[in-house]
Parts: C-alpha cells; structure tokens; sequence
C-alpha cells in the first residue's frame, strides 16, 4: 500500500532529509585521494550524531557501516574500508538518516582527482538521469514516465540501467511501497499522486546493467567489471510539482 503524506507529515519528514544533504555537503569538502572510505564513513557517524539525528544501515540486516561506500565497479552497498581513495577512482556514499520517526536517503557519486572521460561522462549522465526522472515525478503521470525517462537517457548516451536494485516508496520506514527499477514505458505503471514520499536513484553502469553480488551478500557490482555511478534524491510529488528534500 502506497501511503501519502499530508502537508504537516512532508514538513515532519525534512529533517531527516536535510541531515543526510549536510553529511553530503561535509563529505564535499574533505573527499580527496589519499582519504578512505572508513574516515568518510565515521565523519559521517559523528555528522549525524552531531545534527540529533538516528543512522540506520549499520546493524540493518548486518551491515557493518553507517555508511555504503561504492567504489568503481561497486554498483551500491559497498562496505567502508581502510583502502584509500586513489586519483581517478569514483565512488558513491549513500547515507540513511532517521529523524524523530522519519527517514531520509541519498547517495552521491564523487571523483576522486582527475578522472577518465568516460568516467567523467557517466557521472554527468547519471546525474542528468537523476533529474530527467525527477522532472517527470507530477501528479498525474505514470511511474513508467519517469523510468522510461531515465531509461532512455542512459541508453541513448551509450550507458544501462541496473535492473536488480529498487528505488522505493519511504516515511516512516526506510523501505515503503512503490519499490521500482528505473526502466519501463512511458504511459504505464501506478498512477503518481500528491503526498507520495519516493527516492529517485538511477545505478548507471558504463558497460553491461547486470550485477554480481560478492560472498559478503551485500557488495553488489557489474559483471564486467567497468564503471557504476548512483546519484539518490527523497523527493516529495507536490501539486506544484516535485520537491527534493535531499536538496544539497
């Protein structure tokens, strides 16, 4: 069951929203090569802390971090590690806050240094996917016209989408109704209404859009081995259009 948020319920959950853009906005500044995921991933503990805010993927299912930390063929839920970043590695921070009952979600990819070109185009690609999608989020419109949006951006620039990992539906859980991949066809799907609560958040891969996962049961990566880039908003469907609560 989908539930929609009333306008006092969408003010209630932007909290959550906004600590997980702060982390981002600090992960900015000090993200460089030399750094590890693990330094990234317990600033971000402390930056949670610090705003009055709950993580919650650490302990989630055994997750081992407050933190996934995806780097360069890791498609999501990489775990934070003491290796360091290196010039021209990319890698996606996705971030999970709860906030007095309400919960937040967003992932980012960043470059590391100088990156490649093709590096360099998927990231930019991603991110336009990002929005492209969001701009499709109306009252009114099908699911299938965001992801089929989505979908043919990331083709047409010569990139797949990952099909085995959902977007989804999120509250008061984390996880809620409608779980999605970011491809379909214009025109299909559940309806799109105001008040729903929703995470956009294409995973584009450079070459092939099927995954692995790693004996871990969480590292999720392409099988071939190239690039994967995510970018991640909570978005709210206003009828004056969508809201980004993750806004950085």
């Amino acid at each position: 069951m989908i539930i929609l948020k009333s306008p006092r319920e969408i003010e209630e959950m932007k909290p959550a929203s906004q600590i997980v853009a702060d982390c981002h906005r600090e992960i900015a500044k000090i993200i460089e090569p030399g750094i590890t995921t693990l330094e990234i991933n317990d600033m971000v503990a402390r930056h949670i802390v610090k705003l009055g805010g709950k993580q919650f993927t650490k302990g989630y299912n055994g997750f081992p971090a407050e933190t996934c930390a995806s780097v360069n063929d890791v498609v999501a839920h990489g775990f934070p590690s003491r290796r360091k970043l290196d010039d021209g590695d990319i890698v996606t921070i996705d971030i999970v806050v709860e906030y007095n009952g309400w919960f937040g979600d967003s992932g980012w990819t960043y470059a590391i240094g100088q990156v490649s070109p093709v590096a360099e185009k998927l990231m930019k690609v991603t991110k336009e996917c990002l929005y492209i999608g969001i701009e499709k989020a109306l009252p009114g419109n099908r699911l299938g016209d965001v992801t089929s949006a989505i979908q043919a951006h990331a083709e047409s620039n010569g990139f797949s989408v990952v099909r085995d990992l959902l977007a989804h539906g999120i509250g008061r859980s984390l996880h809620e109704e409608p779980n999605y991949e970011h491809v379909g066809i214009a025109g299909k799907g559940i309806r799109l209404k105001e008040g729903m609560a929703m995470t956009i958040e294409p995973m584009i891969n450079e070459g092939t859009y099927r995954i692995t996962i790693d004996d871990d049961e969480w590292t999720a990566r392409t099988v071939d081995g190239k690039l994967s880039a995510q970018y991640e908003h909570t978005i709210v469907i206003m009828g004056d259009g969508p809201q980004i609560l993750t806004a950085q």
